[in-house]
């Protein structure tokens, strides 16, 4: 595969979980309840579909693919009751504070683009307020009118590009995300996108990024025009 080429950006824009916060498993686990009583097994290859949607394209997708007797409405409301128990423990991701910091050292603007709601936000950054008051402002999918359209769709992050005090212009914003349904909202939104996946997505699945990294530990900030770790 053609290596992409990097433009200078002077924003950047964060997915919450599985890329700043080690949710994604908490999420199967909580998912997984709520299966249990009908004897279902939450699979991997249902999962990768769902990661960076909204709850109730979340919900909807669960009920229909598992043919659970039950409305979207329960389903979301047992799974986020099951998540209420978990998230509060959230950690973070490797990387992810030496990064925030940094941006914010250096005066770069970010903001947080996540499918969750607020109050689900303020739940999994519960030990982390300090790190997550650096961000310029968030916008919370699930519970933001301005957010017609859930990931793959490019509303959230032009949103996020538009509540930035200088508006720039989303080719100036650089993405991070971690699903592909992340990677494409933020390519359709005209900005570039780093991925730092789920181990267990296939190549093919992240081809579509600007950029693949193991872990945010490996991103160079220099090679978007970003000022440089000093360390």
């Amino acid at each position: 595969m053609a290596k992409k080429v990097l433009r200078n950006v002077t924003h950047c824009i964060f997915d919450m979980d599985g890329l700043l916060l080690d949710t994604e498993r908490l999420y199967t686990d909580a998912a997984q309840q709520v299966l249990d009583p009908y004897g279902k097994t939450f699979t991997f290859d249902v999962k990768e579909q769902l990661m960076g949607l909204q709850t109730r394209q979340v919900a909807e997708f669960m009920v229909k693919s598992y043919e659970l007797p039950i409305t979207w409405e329960e389903y979301a409301k047992q799974q986020r009751d099951n998540a209420l128990t978990l998230m509060g423990n959230a950690q973070l991701m490797p990387g992810a504070a030496r990064l925030l910091r940094h941006l914010h050292a250096n005066k770069v603007p970010f903001a947080l683009a996540t499918s969750s709601g607020a109050d689900m936000v303020e739940l999994k950054s519960t030990h982390h307020k300090e790190l997550f008051n650096l961000f310029h402002h968030k916008v919370c999918g699930s519970t933001d009118a301005e957010v017609k359209n859930g990931k793959p769709a490019p509303d959230i992050f032009l949103v996020a590009a538009g509540r930035f005090s200088d508006t720039p212009d989303p080719s100036k914003c650089l993405v991070f995300e971690d699903s592909p349904n992340g990677v494409t909202a933020g390519e359709s939104a005209g900005m570039q996108v780093v991925m730092v996946p789920d181990p267990r997505l296939s190549e093919e699945r992240c081809a579509h990024a600007t950029q693949v990294l193991r872990s945010l530990e490996d991103f160079k900030p220099e090679q978007f025009g970003l000022p440089p770790f000093s360390d």
